[in-house]
């Protein structure tokens, strides 16, 4: 089987494909489905800069991801933050672990989600190998996520500190409306027109 030649130019993307993503950043919508990578956090960050640049309006966010590479999150929530346009972040399906984490980064009146999300919150896990001084590197690095993860977590909820570590010592899952309750969402909307852009 031949390998395929480096110096071949990149095949250019389905004209189907061009006009939808036209459109969504038209729209000023992005969506983060699926696993969050390094690809996934690159893409995001590259359109939200560019989307910033383009003018001070709302961005708006969906998001229905079981969470990923926490530090990939970690780069959109920062960006998200980063920039002067303010961002509408919308859970839908289900929103988890990083993608929450990800989901916090825009202010309470601005964090919605559809009737039918779920979302998860829990500690980091790891998968520690290696020499014995390199697990215990592993493991105190874990121990230090979860602290950041849980002041994350009670700074945008208003949850102590202390109950969001023991909340999230286990997997939390929260329907929409102990989503509401928990702090996580401001309000549960079923249409476009509901968001208003504040």
């Amino acid at each position: 089987m031949n390998s395929p030649d480096p110096a071949a130019p990149t095949p250019a993307p389905e004209p189907r494909t061009s006009y939808l993503e036209e459109k969504a950043f038209k729209a000023r919508t992005l969506l983060i489905f699926g696993t969050v990578t390094d690809a996934l956090a690159a893409d995001v960050t590259r359109r939200l800069i560019a989307l910033d640049a383009d003018s001070a309006a709302p961005i708006d966010i969906l998001v229905s991801s079981p969470g990923g590479h926490l530090e990939s999150g970690d780069a959109i929530h920062d960006i998200v933050r980063f920039i002067s346009a303010p961002v509408n972040m919308i859970g839908t399906g289900w929103v988890g672990s990083a993608a929450t984490h990800l989901y916090l980064a825009a202010p309470l009146e601005r964090r919605v989600c559809l009737p039918n999300t779920r979302f998860l919150i829990h500690q980091p896990s790891g998968g520690a190998g290696g020499p014995a001084s390199d697990i215990a590197i592993q493991a105190r690095e874990i121990v230090k996520a979860r602290e950041r993860i849980a002041r994350t977590i009670a700074r945008q909820t208003g949850k102590p500190f202390e109950q969001v570590l023991t909340d999230i010592e286990r997997d939390r899952w929260m329907s929409a409306e102990e989503a509401v309750d928990y702090g996580l969402v401001s309000r549960i909307v079923e249409r476009k027109t509901e968001l208003g852009h504040p």
